[in-house]
């Protein structure tokens, strides 16, 4: 898959309405919002009914793969349809000297693009080899492969990186002038999301070191 850095696609659908001057241009902003993530949200029409699905992912070059049962019907769906996909980083809630001006840092990307379940057996393993290395990197290659079974209830969905937006707040709450003389504390709460200690499962066999890549995750 091409890595070459080129502007994000400027489209009706992802031309900015409100804040524009959020909005990022580079295709390496796109990239650092998904790699940065963990689960994404798929939004599509399932039997006349929108329906959005949190799911794991992962980012092969501009593919964006997605992880879902063969068994969910809104996952198969998708398949040939235009959908959305969103990922969000909440980084710090902003407190104004009014409510109307409090607001959020964060970092999103939203991408729209006509999915397609894999079906190329060769893409489906490499697909979920993106996947879970994504969650956890060099976990595919530490765990136990996939059994024919396995990969038989497991449904992956390609979504070309082509049309996507991505929008990012940082910094201080924006109050009016008039506002600034108020005897109200403003300022930021940052929020991250943290890994903790791993715990080992108590049905492990025996003392089993934990792994590096456990451990490099959890840092």
């Amino acid at each position: 898959m091409s890595t070459e850095t080129t502007p994000l696609s400027s489209t009706p659908r992802t031309t900015l309405r409100r804040h524009r001057e959020r909005g990022e241009t580079d295709r390496t902003a796109l990239y650092q919002v998904l790699d940065a993530g963990l689960v994404c949200h798929l939004g599509v029409v399932a039997d006349g009914d929108p329906v959005v699905l949190p799911t794991a992912y992962g980012r092969d070059g501009d593919t964006l793969y997605l992880h879902g049962s063969s068994a969910n019907g809104a996952f198969w769906a998708a398949d040939g349809q235009r959908v959305c996909v969103t990922v969000t980083h909440l980084d710090g809630l902003v407190a104004a000297r009014s409510v109307f001006s409090h607001s959020v840092n964060y970092r999103s990307a939203v991408i729209f693009g006509t999915a397609s379940v894999v079906t190329d057996e060769d893409e489906r393993w490499q697909a979920l080899r993106v996947i879970t290395d994504h969650l956890i990197p060099g976990r595919w290659a530490a765990a136990r492969q996939p059994t024919t079974k396995e990969m038989a209830a497991t449904a992956v969905m390609s979504l070309p990186l082509t049309e996507a937006s991505v929008k990012i707040r940082t910094g201080m709450p924006k109050d009016d002038r008039e506002d600034l003389e108020l005897d109200v504390w403003a300022g930021v709460l940052p929020v991250s999301v943290t890994f903790g200690e791993p715990v080992p499962d108590p049905e492990q066999r025996g003392e089993i070191p934990l792994p590096a890549h456990i451990r490099d995750r959890a840092s």
